[in-house]
């Protein structure tokens, strides 16, 4: 059993958004942007499995199993999964290329929103985030 008797103060404004006395520093940058380079690997060698990078976008390949009916029928449903994936992980590549981007900027970390600075543990849990937790909920 754990008892705390010291201030949830820092807790409860993570929760509710009201963090902004954080300074981001130069090393939790290097750990988020290395985080976004490992995430935006990651994702473009899933969506290489399945689909062809052309201009700069992703299209899901189509692949022909075959001239059979029930092939026809499998390659239209494994396209229109392939379709939905790609479309999800291209959404989130292009978030994480944008966070870069800020990175880059110098403006990684800060709500697009309010212009307050993002909380850390936000940003721990989703690297790629643009808003604070406040903007992010209205």
């Amino acid at each position: 059993m754990w008892l705390y008797f010291g201030d949830f103060g820092a807790y409860n404004d993570l929760v509710t958004g009201n963090c902004n006395d954080m300074t981001m520093t130069e090393a939790f940058r290097e750990e988020m942007k290395a985080a976004l380079l490992a995430s935006k690997s990651r994702l473009e060698s899933e969506l290489g499995l399945f689909a062809d990078k052309k201009d700069g976008e992703y299209e899901a390949r189509y692949e022909d199993i075959g001239t059979d009916r029930d092939d026809n029928a499998t390659e239209v449903e494994q396209y229109s999964d392939n379709v939905a994936l790609e479309e999800n992980l291209e959404s989130q590549l292009n978030e994480v290329k944008e966070a870069l981007g800020r990175i880059e900027a110098g403006t990684y970390g800060i709500c697009a929103e309010c212009g307050q600075e993002i909380e850390e543990g936000r940003l721990r849990a989703y690297p790629a985030a643009k808003e604070c937790i406040s903007c992010a909920k209205a």
